[in-house]
């Protein structure tokens, strides 16, 4: 069986419309609810959100399932998606939530959901609770009334996250005299990120930390790095910063306005790593999106580039069984699983600013890791019919790879998130790829 409803990344869709409505995300409450409540104990669910509008309808519905399953729901309000799957991981708690469409517009809204552990569910995982939201009688799952869950508020939750973030560094480390730009996406690190980097030092220019619900992403934050390149000149910053609606995404602007990806951030912090014996088993995990420089850049370094399929969860995997430190995708998830089970915008932009700090250079000569090899990359909006397909579109992809022949790479694939059908060439020969 395929999973319907989950995606490459939890559950994504327009807010009060499927997968999106409050019965459907109730049901996945409670399919979820009965798939996590094994053994004795009080059973516990933690529940953060970004700064959509819809986040509060999600949410009521998420809660109101749980509880039925007689799941006790903390609220941990507006949070980065890795503060929530730290604190379902430090609570011991058996599920957690974060209610968000990463960079969507506002008026989308998702879930993604983790383990115990802090790891987001597996496939299995996920197609399991889609048979039990199937199930006729899923319903017979909740529980009698005096076995009801309750819900509270954990007030000091921000605070829990912060202080990890910082402690990801070593404490003899400074940011002062650094010039910051922080673009907060008007998302869920509008507080924390600001605050995170002024404790340590840095003079903080704050861009889109104040959200109205419907302004989250809107020409701002990780997908919009015009933004964050345009403040750094105008206020003769060191450094831009900009992260996504969940902070689980990082981009970086240099002084010189120049837009560093996260292939450049993955090499940057792979070549430190292994500098300080820090690297394990010599390997970096990135998906088949990663620029093929990155490849050889690494290959120089005597550091293997493992590609996954697209979807930061499929990195986390492989990392996780074959023991690896360090992997990510060009969009800007950065995992670094001595500290985060999942992607982490904060703790990989203090990683950068660290190695700023220790070379005393300026940012331009330190994150241009490698030189990108040429890419055309471009996305096609469908509305019904997936193009794939196609059997006519299938032999227009053939034809393309065989024209690249064994100068390049072709990937066509459907997004996991959006109606989309994204398209990547690259090739050294730029006449092949333009």
């Amino acid at each position: 069986m395929t999973r319907k409803i989950f995606g490459t990344d939890g559950i994504r869709g327009t807010a009060n419309k499927l997968p999106m409505t409050p019965d459907l995300i109730l049901k996945v409450a409670i399919a979820a609810g009965s798939l996590f409540t094994n053994g004795d104990h009080k059973h516990r669910v933690v529940i953060g959100k970004d700064t959509r509008l819809s986040g509060y309808m999600v949410e009521s519905a998420l809660t109101s399932g749980f509880l039925a399953m007689g799941m006790d729901v903390q609220l941990l309000g507006p949070i980065p998606t890795p503060a929530v799957a730290l604190v379902t991981r430090s609570m011991r708690a058996d599920l957690g939530v974060m209610i968000t469409a990463s960079h969507n517009p506002y008026y989308d809204n998702g879930m993604k959901f983790f383990g115990p552990d802090g790891f987001k569910l597996s496939d299995a995982q996920e197609l399991k609770i889609e048979e039990l939201m199937q199930a006729p009688e899923l319903m017979s799952h909740l529980i009698k009334p005096n076995s009801l869950g309750k819900a509270s508020r954990i007030e000091d939750a921000s605070g829990r996250y912060i202080e990890w973030v910082k402690n990801t560094i070593p404490r003899d480390i400074s940011f002062e005299g650094l010039k910051i730009v922080v673009d907060c996406a008007n998302g869920a690190a509008y507080r924390v990120a600001p605050q995170i980097l002024k404790e340590l030092g840095a003079h903080i220019v704050p861009l889109s930390q104040q959200p109205n619900g419907r302004n989250i992403n809107k020409k701002c934050g990780a997908t919009f790095p015009k933004k964050i390149s345009e403040a750094v000149l105008e206020h003769g910053a060191d450094i831009g910063l900009t992260i996504d609606g969940d902070a689980d995404r990082l981009i970086i602007c240099d002084e010189k306005g120049q837009v560093v990806d996260g292939d450049q951030i993955i090499a940057l912090i792979a070549k430190s790593f292994k500098e300080k014996g820090q690297l394990r088993n010599k390997q970096v995990v990135a998906t088949q999106m990663s620029n093929l420089g990155l490849e050889k850049f690494l290959k120089e370094h005597d550091i293997e580039l493992v590609r996954t399929q697209v979807g930061d969860r499929y990195v986390v995997e492989y990392m996780k069984t074959h023991d690896v430190n360090i992997g990510g995708e060009q969009s800007g998830h950065i995992v670094l699983s001595d500290f985060a089970t999942t992607g982490d915008a904060l703790i990989a932009a203090l990683q950068v600013l660290t190695v700023v700090i220790q070379q005393k250079k300026p940012v331009s000569e330190v994150t241009q890791m490698f030189k990108p090899t040429p890419q055309y990359l471009t996305n096609i909006t469908f509305s019904k019919t997936n193009p794939l397909d196609s059997q006519d579109i299938q032999k227009a992809i053939l034809k393309g790879q065989e024209r690249l022949g064994g100068k390049g790479r072709l990937l066509v694939r459907k997004s996991g998130t959006e109606p989309k059908i994204r398209i990547m060439a690259e090739s050294d020969d730029c006449s092949l790829v333009s």
